[in-house]
């Protein structure tokens, strides 16, 4: 299987785009599409079973956060782009999934990652975060009756992109009210026992100078 570091291999594959009952809901997808934007492939076994709609369909959900990150969703497996279409028709909660599904019939693209199942023969439930340059940065891949979590993996995608030291379990931190706007409100108040609140909500000690009133800095 290809790891971390490695370039994302070449491909064009066929991929159901939506549920129309003609070509348009087909579309030729190759790696360089979505140019300079970051990728999350993720496989599934196959189509029409039990937990692969389930990880479809919250992926979808969170669509909008991964855009928001400049990020393309691609899910795919090796069922053809008309099974795909047939099981986004008749399966509620993938009706307006809103991104691509691959269909790597010839298995090509999951024999370049080593994804295919030995026994199976199927594709694995595997996840590839790749960055704008083709480089695959993460790399996840569950057992076939596991599902994933698509929150760990948007969290993965955040932390990445920080392009710094993440921590365990770390999250990408909340927006806060701009902190010189926070600062000028702050500074309309005296808070007692010499303390004041920071731009993040933090308690601050003061000088002693400041404490008492005298601050100079101000």
């Amino acid at each position: 299987m290809l790891a971390v570091g490695e370039q994302f291999p070449s491909y064009s594959l066929t991929a159901t785009v939506s549920t129309d009952n003609s070509d348009k809901a087909f579309k030729t997808i190759t790696d360089q599409d979505y140019g300079g934007k970051w990728k999350v492939y993720f496989f599934w076994p196959k189509d029409f079973t039990f937990v692969c709609p389930t990880e479809i369909a919250a992926f979808g959900k969170l669509n909008k956060e991964f855009l928001d990150r400049d990020t393309q969703l691609l899910g795919g497996s090796t069922d053809s782009e008309f099974v795909h279409r047939a099981w986004r028709v008749h399966h509620e909660d993938l009706h307006n999934l809103p991104f691509p599904m691959l269909a790597d019939i010839k298995r090509d693209l999951c024999g370049m990652l080593g994804i295919l199942d030995p026994k199976a023969g199927v594709a694995q439930r595997a996840t590839f975060i790749v960055d704008p340059e083709g480089v695959i940065r993460f790399v996840m891949v569950t057992d076939l009756s596991v599902g994933r979590n698509p929150q760990e993996v948007l969290r993965v995608l955040d932390a990445l992109q920080t392009d710094e030291l993440c921590p365990c379990n770390w999250k990408r931190a909340k927006r806060h009210w701009s902190c010189d706007l926070w600062s000028l409100f702050i500074l309309t108040l005296r808070v007692s026992k010499g303390k004041r609140v920071g731009c993040r909500g933090e308690p601050q000690v003061l000088p002693l100078r400041q404490a008492q009133g005298r601050d100079d800095s101000l």
